[in-house]
């Protein structure tokens, strides 16, 4: 007979996450349940599906990596460009094996095509910032460390598979919601290293797709506008910055970027962040739901890259709500969700292209 818990709960996002007085965590879905098979995980294929086959590299005190592999190969016959998903989360949730991310990353790996490498990062609060930036580093030290062993000297015939397909030189993060933070962050530290230290991987671009950037003040989007999905909402994305920031720090103390001419940090996440002038950056292409939260922020970003002479694209989400193309349901069922989710994966599949 299982005796009572007797832990009592000390802080909790509704539906997603409780802290317990003895410090433990509970991330068990108690939400309402037609959204909990968007989070059921997907086991790995050696066998195709729909033009793609999926893999897992168990790493041994390095990052565990899953690899989507398509079909489709290059039409020059050379090796395929590489996306590196950050997934999303607030910091504090989610798994890349999940099924809302399987849907669209194992889509968008045959569309485009390229290897798509996703990688479970730490939470918080068990792991507060900036331990997910050094996650996506790590996650890029090893892609390179496979790429570029020597034909047979691997033993997994997946991380083999991983060798022969990826082209280093055309490395292109792309990160959802909080990951959209992480692909400025991890694209930032690569080019502060300079090229010589990660040759012969390149960072070609970043894809930061609905950011979490946000700041103490209200934004009038956060508002004005409402959350139609348990998925997002502003006491989530409060609740998770508070967890995962270091302790002691705000919203404007920490992780983001200084828009030009001015002294105020935006985001989440490290104090005295740097004029975005001086922070190395590849090309971005920015994605921005038009009627998310925090589209304002996402678009002041935008404008911050623009005005610091950085190269970047902004994309807005026509009518769309924050990660709309994560929920499969929505995409497969909707003709508009479904349409607008076609024209993200075309404009990624475009910037791959031409980078």
């Amino acid at each position: 007979m299982a005796l009572p818990d007797s832990r009592k709960v000390v802080d909790e996002v509704s539906g997603w996450l409780r802290v317990f007085d003895d410090g433990s965590i509970d991330r068990t879905w108690t939400g309402p349940p037609e959204a909990l098979p968007l989070m059921q995980p997907v086991e790995p294929y050696a066998v195709p599906r729909d033009g793609h086959t999926l893999h897992d590299l168990p790493g041994e005190g390095e990052p565990d990596l899953r690899v989507y592999l398509p079909e489709i190969k290059d039409p020059a016959g050379g090796r395929l460009p590489v996306i590196v998903q950050l997934h999303g989360g607030g910091f504090c949730i989610s798994h890349p094996s999940w099924l809302m991310y399987h849907h669209f990353y194992a889509r968008l790996a045959c569309a485009v095509p390229a290897v798509v490498v996703t990688a479970q990062l730490p939470l918080a609060p068990e792991h507060r910032l900036p331990a997910q930036m050094d996650a996506g580093v790590d996650v890029l030290r090893r892609l390179r460390s496979i790429v570029t062993s020597d034909a047979g000297t691997l033993e997994d015939p997946a991380a083999e598979l991983l060798r022969e397909a990826a082209d280093l030189s055309r490395v292109f993060l792309v990160g959802d919601s909080s990951g959209g933070n992480l692909v400025h962050h991890v694209a930032a530290r690569i080019g502060e290293d300079g090229a010589d230290v990660w040759a012969p991987l390149r960072v070609a671009g970043g894809v930061p797709i609905h950011p979490g950037f946000v700041r103490a003040t209200r934004s009038r989007s956060e508002l004005e506008n409402t959350s139609d999905s348990v998925f997002f909402t502003l006491d989530m994305a409060d609740k998770f910055l508070a967890m995962s920031l270091p302790e002691g720090a705000t919203k404007d103390q920490g992780f983001g970027f200084r828009p030009k001419k001015s002294n105020f940090v935006r985001i989440s996440p490290i104090s005295h962040a740097p004029p975005l002038e001086s922070v190395p950056l590849p090309p971005m292409l920015v994605a921005v739901a038009e009627k998310d939260l925090i589209r304002d922020t996402n678009l002041e970003y935008g404008d911050a890259l623009r005005a610091a002479g950085k190269e970047v694209e902004v994309l807005v989400n026509r009518g769309m709500s924050h990660s709309f193309y994560l929920n499969k349901f929505a995409v497969d069922m909707d003709p508009t969700t479904g349409e607008r989710a076609q024209e993200l994966i075309d404009a990624i599949k475009s910037f791959v292209a031409r980078h």
